[in-house]
């Protein structure tokens, strides 16, 4: 790892992690990523020998800049640390790619770190492709396999089972290593999964809000989002096939998966929104 700063003394520090390619439907987890790093004001703490990792004919490095000013960014996973946020704890951000190679090292790395920091616990933000209609609310799945961690955050364990991507294999490392961990990952549709889907990155961040009963900054994720499911209805307002397909996962999900609201999950969805009215 090469180190930008010398790690701080951390105040209870949660990691988060994302990572481009296998994980990222919709470019989901790393925008939600990116997003906390903006809003939190979050520092470079450190970044991955990207040699070590990445094949660079899989992820080019880039240049940029003018005649005389030239640069290569070379791809890589990069760490920062924010220490103003609203959770009360200091917040690792992990902002990367997939490795193409070594997981098990790269891996590894990331689980030192934790280690280094004293970290409570691992959260791993993902995206996939899923029969959702874009119509609806982006299901956002939470899971963990803490027990302690499920009691306290009301979870379920994860039943997944299959291939997997990096953010599998480093939260199976954490949670082998006394880290708890928790995963969520977003739906996104999987005819519309071809672009950035800021409605399910919404979603996510949503969900974070709500897990740790606090408030993060939208900014304009809420017109961003409302200008894609607009330009995805267009979509589907082009092509007869597509409209019955959306019109019939629509059914679908409000036939199985939208029950009837409890008294408890309006008054929550209530009190967000008159904090939200009070930040605003």
């Amino acid at each position: 790892m090469i180190e930008f700063e010398e790690l701080p003394l951390l105040r209870d520090p949660l990691i988060i992690a994302a990572f481009e390619g296998w994980n990222d439907a919709g470019e989901t987890a790393t925008s939600t990523l990116a997003h906390l790093v903006q809003m939190w004001d979050a520092q470079p703490l450190a970044a991955l020998d990207p040699e070590e990792y990445y094949d660079f004919q899989v992820n080019r490095p880039r240049i940029s800049g003018e005649a005389g000013d030239r640069e290569i960014t070379w791809p890589t996973t990069k760490l920062f640390l924010a220490r103003d946020t609203p959770l009360d704890r200091d917040v690792i951000l992990v902002q990367g790619i997939e490795p193409s190679m070594r997981w098990i090292a790269f891996t590894q790395e990331i689980i030192d770190l934790a280690a280094d920091a004293d970290a409570t616990m691992l959260i791993t933000l993902g995206g996939l492709l899923a029969d959702v209609p874009h119509t609806r609310p982006i299901p956002v799945t939470v899971s963990s396999d803490d027990p302690d961690i499920r009691d306290r955050y009301d979870l379920e364990p994860s039943r997944y089972e299959g291939p997997t991507g990096i953010v599998g294999v480093v939260s199976d490392a954490a949670h082998r290593n006394g880290i708890p961990t928790i995963s969520l990952w977003a739906a996104v549709p999987h005819y519309a999964g071809g672009s950035p889907s800021p409605k399910a990155t919404l979603a996510l961040l949503t969900r974070l809000e709500t897990l740790f009963d606090t408030l993060i900054g939208h900014a304009d994720l809420p017109d961003l989002a409302r200008a894609w499911e607009h330009g995805v209805d267009e979509l589907a307002a082009s092509d007869e096939e597509v409209a019955d397909y959306v019109h019939s996962l629509e059914e679908q999900q409000d036939t199985t998966e939208l029950p009837e609201a409890s008294g408890d999950a309006i008054a929550k969805e209530f009190e967000r929104y008159l904090r939200r009215r009070d930040e605003d």
